[in-house]
């Protein structure tokens, strides 16, 4: 090869080098643009929504429960909120893990938006990499929203994952993107009453 040629494969390598620099630092800046964009107004999650092949909707719903009850069907790995005149909002959920699935009545104690995490001890124990706490925030595995469940280890939460709603993959939380569950948040009370059916 010429001293030409050398020559210019070296400045092509370059140019090429500058342009990757950049593409990967315009990705950056359009994640932390997104991030800002969607969950702006207050907190409310306003922007493009996560991807969730299960889209949210109105159905009817015939089972005998009050107005603003939650009730997830672990089975079918949806979460309703039911309303009057026999339907229900139905969201795509992502449940626990064979192992870590459960049912029952709980009720919703406490509501928070962007939460911290603190993975509880026995979570530790299983994954000491884990850190022991995170701040609240779109990397927070807790996402944008939690209903907290009484005294239980459990919560009904966003996720920084949307592509597990739908699957069984966590330790026995009920997760919701981060639209959906912005959405719950707004419609729920304290108070009000949770049914997991397995």
């Amino acid at each position: 090869m010429s001293a030409h040629k050398a020559s210019f494969h070296k400045t092509l390598i370059a140019l090429a080098a500058i342009g990757l620099g950049a593409t990967a630092a315009r990705a950056e800046e359009t994640a932390a643009e997104f991030f800002s964009a969607s969950f702006n107004n207050g907190g409310a999650f306003t922007g493009r929504a996560q991807q969730s092949s299960i889209p949210r909707k109105v159905v009817q719903f015939t089972q005998s429960y009050a107005p603003g009850t939650i009730v997830v069907s672990t089975k079918e790995r949806r979460l309703y909120y039911v309303m009057a005149d026999g339907k229900a909002v139905q969201y795509g959920v992502g449940v626990g893990r064979p192992g870590f699935q459960w049912g029952g009545v709980k009720s919703v104690t406490r509501k928070a938006e962007w939460p911290g995490w603190t993975p509880p001890p026995q979570m530790l124990k299983r994954r000491p990499d884990l850190p022991r706490h995170m701040k609240g925030g779109p990397d927070n595995p807790l996402g944008a929203r939690a209903l907290y469940l009484g005294s239980s280890l459990y919560r009904i939460h966003g996720s920084n994952e949307p592509e597990t709603i739908g699957e069984a993959v966590s330790s026995g939380c009920i997760r919701m993107t981060n639209e959906d569950v912005t959405d719950l948040y707004q419609r729920v009370r304290v108070g009000s009453r949770v049914v997991v059916l397995r």
